[in-house]
C-alpha cells in the first residue's frame, strides 16, 4: 500500500526538490467527535511533508491543480498511517480522507473548526495562484467511525519527524461545545483527551515522581536539610514541613494566584538557589536543631512550590475536568521520590561518617561542595532576573505585603513559644528551687 502511494506521487511529479528536514515545525489539529463519526481536521506545512516531489510551473511556482490531486496520497502518507485514536482502550480503524486542500501562509481559516471544516471543504487555489511549495499549508480532514460521540478518547501523534522542533496544538471539541486546548513538542505519546479521575492521578504521581529526581536543585536543597539529622524521627517534621508549604504555593500558582509576570521565574530560580547556599552555610556554622530546621524547610518551601509549579503547567493540561486530583496526585509523587531519595541518603550518609570521615568534618565538606555550587547557580539566576523591569502594580504590592506577614507570623510562632519558656526569668523563691530534703521525706 505504501509503495503504491509512493509510485503515484512520483510518477506525477515533473520537478525534483532537496526537501531539507525544517526546523521549526506548528501542526493545528481539530478533534470532534458527531455522532458515530470522529472528524480529525489537520493544518500542517507542506514543507514537513518531504520526499515528495510537487510539481512546478513557470519560475518555480506550485502548480496547483496537480498538486492538489497528490495531496490525499501525502496525507495520508505522512499525517494518517502516524496518527493513533483511541476510543476507550480499542484503538480506530484507519481513517477516511474526507477532503484536502492547499492553503496561503496568510489563511487564517484555522482559528476555529467551523471555519477550518468549511475551508477544507471549499473551493480548491485559483489554479493562476503565484506561490512556492514551501509557502503553503496542506490541510486535511480525516474521518473516523465511532461507537459513540460520549466515548473517552485518546490520541498519540508522531509528528516529531516533521521537523527538528515540532510543536501540536490541538483542540478537543466536546459534544456539549466545551473545548479543551493542548499544546506539546515532538511526541507526547498517549494523551487522554478527557480522563477519568483515577488516569490523570497516575500521570501526575508519575509526574512529580519523576520531577523531584531530575529536579538538581530540589535534590540538594534535601541533601542539606538532613545531613545533621539522619534519623526518620527527627525528619519527619522536616520533610513535612516542607511538604506542606511547597504543596501550599503549588496549588495556588496553579489556581492563578501567583505573579504570572516575566521576571517571576528568574527570581523563584534564584530564591531557590539562595536556599540551598543558605541551608549550606547553617550546616557548616552548626547552629541549626531540630525545631529551627523545620520552620526553615516550611519558609524555603514555599519557594520550591512555585519552582514545581512552573514544571506543571505545561502538564495541567492532560489534568482534565481533575484540576486538584491531579495537583495532590503531583505532590504525592514528589513525596514518594523524596522518601525514595532519603532511603538511599540516609544510609551512605551513616556509612560515609562512619568509615570515611567525622561527621562533623564530612558535614563541612559536603555543605562546602553544595554551597559552591548554589553560590553559582544563584549568581548566574540573578544576572537573569535583573534583565527584567518590573512594574509594581497596587495588586503586587498587596500580595508582597500578605507574604511578608505570612513569613512574620512564621517567624513569630518560631520565637515565641521556646524562646520565652527559655528567657523567661524564674520567679520561684530559693526555697522553691532548693527544697529541704527532709520535706520532701
Amino acid at each position: 500500500m505504501l509503495l503504491r502511494h509512493f509510485t503515484a506521487i512520483a510518477l506525477a511529479s515533473t520537478a525534483v526538490f532537496a526537501h531539507d528536514i525544517p526546523n521549526d515545525v506548528t501542526v493545528q489539529v481539530f478533534l470532534k467527535p458527531e455522532g458515530s463519526r470522529l472528524h480529525l481536521l489537520i493544518r500542517c506545512p507542506l514543507k514537513a511533508i518531504r520526499d515528495v516531489n510537487f510539481p512546478e510551473r513557470g519560475p518555480g511556482y506550485l502548480d496547483i491543480a496537480q498538486t492538489e490531486a497528490l495531496m490525499p496520497d501525502a496525507a495520508t502518507l505522512w499525517l494518517g498511517d502516524f496518527i493513533k485514536l483511541y476510543e476507550g482502550e480499542s484503538r480506530l480503524s484507519k481513517p477516511k480522507v474526507v477532503a484536502t486542500r492547499l492553503a496561503l501562509e496568510s489563511d487564517r481559516s484555522f482559528v476555529t473548526y467551523e471555519q477550518a471544516a468549511a475551508h477544507v471543504m471549499g473551493p480548491m487555489l485559483p489554479p493562476d495562484t503565484n506561490v512556492v511549495w514551501n509557502q503553503t499549508f496542506l490541510d486535511v480532514l480525516f474521518d473516523y467511525p465511532i461507537q459513540s460521540d460520549r466515548s473517552p478518547f485518546s490520541i498519540d501523534p508522531v509528528f516529531g519527524r516533521l521537523g527538528l522542533r515540532v510543536v501540536t496544538v490541538l483542540r478537543y471539541i466536546l459534544p456539549d461545545g466545551r473545548i479543551r486546548a493542548f499544546e506539546f513538542q515532538s511526541d507526547p505519546g498517549l494523551v487522554r483527551l478527557d480522563p477519568r479521575w483515577y488516569q490523570a492521578s497516575f500521570r501526575f504521581v508519575e509526574g512529580g515522581f519523576f520531577h523531584i529526581l531530575d529536579g538538581t536543585d530540589h535534590l540538594l536543597f534535601l541533601f542539606c536539610l538532613v545531613i545533621p539529622f539522619r534519623k526518620f524521627r527527627a525528619l519527619i517534621p522536616i520533610v513535612t514541613a516542607f511538604t506542606v508549604a511547597h504543596s501550599i504555593t503549588l496549588i495556588a500558582s496553579a489556581y492563578n494566584y501567583a505573579p504570572d509576570a516575566l521576571w517571576f521565574p528568574p527570581l523563584i530560580e534564584t530564591g531557590i538557589a539562595t536556599s540551598i547556599v543558605y541551608m549550606a552555610l547553617e550546616n557548616i556554622v552548626g547552629t541549626s536543631n531540630v525545631h529551627r530546621r523545620w520552620i526553615i524547610a516550611f519558609a524555603f518551601g514555599l519557594v520550591h512550590g512555585f519552582g514545581f509549579s512552573f514544571a506543571l503547567r505545561e502538564t495541567l493540561q492532560f489534568a482534565g475536568s481533575h484540576m486538584l486530583t491531579s495537583l495532590l496526585s503531583f505532590n504525592v509523587g514528589v513525596e514518594l521520590g523524596q522518601l525514595l531519595v532519603l532511603i538511599v541518603m540516609i544510609p551512605a550518609l551513616d556509612l560515609l561518617f562512619e568509615y570515611v570521615v567525622a561527621e562533623r568534618m564530612g558535614t563541612i565538606i559536603l555543605s562546602a561542595l553544595v554551597a559552591h555550587t548554589g553560590w553559582h547557580w544563584m549568581v548566574e539566576r540573578w544576572s537573569v532576573f535583573r534583565q527584567f523591569r518590573i512594574e509594581w502594580t497596587p495588586a503586587m504590592v498587596l500580595r508582597g505585603l500578605m507574604v511578608l506577614v505570612a513569613f512574620a507570623g512564621i517567624l513569630w510562632f518560631w520565637g515565641a513559644d521556646p524562646l520565652v519558656r527559655r528567657r523567661s526569668p524564674d520567679r520561684r523563691s530559693d526555697k522553691e528551687k532548693n527544697p529541704d530534703p527532709a520535706a520532701l521525706l
